[in-house]
Order: structure tokens, then C-alpha cells, then sequence
């Protein structure tokens, strides 16, 4: 038995935005709860390299609804990535999963052959077949972000467990 590409992605992008947007809300509750400016959680990285916690939730969005966008061909909304706020980066995984489910199967599936050119960097593209570019691009960037996020809330103290995670608040 086949994976669908829909399969292989919506429902896995739904739920893994749903449960960021889970950990996000144990992380305001956290701040509030200590005291702590917001905007400290929101700015901190794990290394001075990294980027902080508000692009590796808003890149998370962004692999998700153009990757989804470049199989399908389904255009994905623009936004502006203005967001400074829990509540604004909860907003913004809520228009991601908005889009998200806007995309028919009937869209993502059939496509696994599909040439897909995609930016890397600023100044280069690549170009893969849908069905790598889905399991081998898409989805190791996108759960790369969202276990970032995870990771700087919880070495800031957040109390976050494996189960917010993987079941989020459905737990």
C-alpha cells in the first residue's frame, strides 16, 4: 500500500501546527506565570548562530504552505512576517493551517513525479522530483523548525514534555 502525497503531508503539517501553537501557549503562560517579558522568550536562540524562536516559527509556517503550494499548485497566501507576539505567531500558524486546508488531494496526489525548483539560499534554486522534494526537503526543514521552537522554550524553562510534542493539547 501508497502513501498519498496529501497524506504524506496536510495531515502531518495540521497536526504538527497545531501542536506548535500548543507549545507557544505553554510558553506565554510561562512568561506570565514568571514574569517574564515575552519578548525574551521570543528573541532567544539556542546558539548566537541560530535564528530566534519568532523566524523558526514562522519559517515552520512557511514549509509547510510553500512547500504544499509548489506540489499542488495551489498559490499560497503572502505574509509579511511582521509578527512579534505569541498571540501574532499563533495567528499566523492559524492562517498557515487556514491555507492548508483549502488544498484538495486531488491537488498533492498524482504529483510525486513532478519537477519542483525551489529557492535554497538567496541566490540558488534546486530542483526535485515532488515526492523527494516532499519527504527529503519539505518535511525534515519543516519538523526542524518546530523542534527548534520546542527546544529554545524548553531550555528557557517552559515545562514541555514529549507529549506536547507529539499530541500537543490533545493530550
Amino acid at each position: 500500500m501508497s502513501v498519498s502525497m496529501h497524506a504524506a503531508s496536510i495531515p502531518v503539517f495540521q497536526h504538527m501546527l497545531t501542536n506548535l501553537r500548543h507549545i507557544l501557549e505553554k510558553g506565554e503562560a510561562h512568561a506570565q506565570a514568571r514574569s517574564i517579558d515575552p519578548a525574551v522568550l521570543l528573541q532567544d536562540r539556542l546558539t548566537p548562530d541560530m535564528l530566534p524562536l519568532v523566524r523558526q516559527v514562522l519559517i515552520a509556517c512557511d514549509a509547510a504552505k510553500n512547500g504544499v503550494a509548489r506540489i499542488s499548485g495551489v498559490p499560497a497566501p503572502k505574509f509579511d512576517d511582521t509578527e512579534q507576539t505569541f498571540a501574532e505567531l499563533r495567528e499566523r500558524i492559524q492562517k498557515t493551517l487556514d491555507y492548508l486546508a483549502t488544498v484538495p488531494a486531488s491537488a498533492m496526489d498524482g504529483t510525486e513525479e513532478r519537477e519542483i525548483t525551489f529557492p535554497v539560499g538567496r541566490d540558488a534554486t534546486r530542483t526535485m522530483k515532488a515526492q523527494a522534494y516532499l519527504l527529503t526537503w519539505v518535511l525534515p526543514n519543516f519538523f526542524f523548525h518546530v523542534t527548534t521552537t520546542y527546544a529554545i522554550l524548553r531550555h528557557d524553562g517552559v515545562e514541555l514534555g514529549k507529549a506536547d510534542y507529539l499530541v500537543g493539547a490533545a493530550r
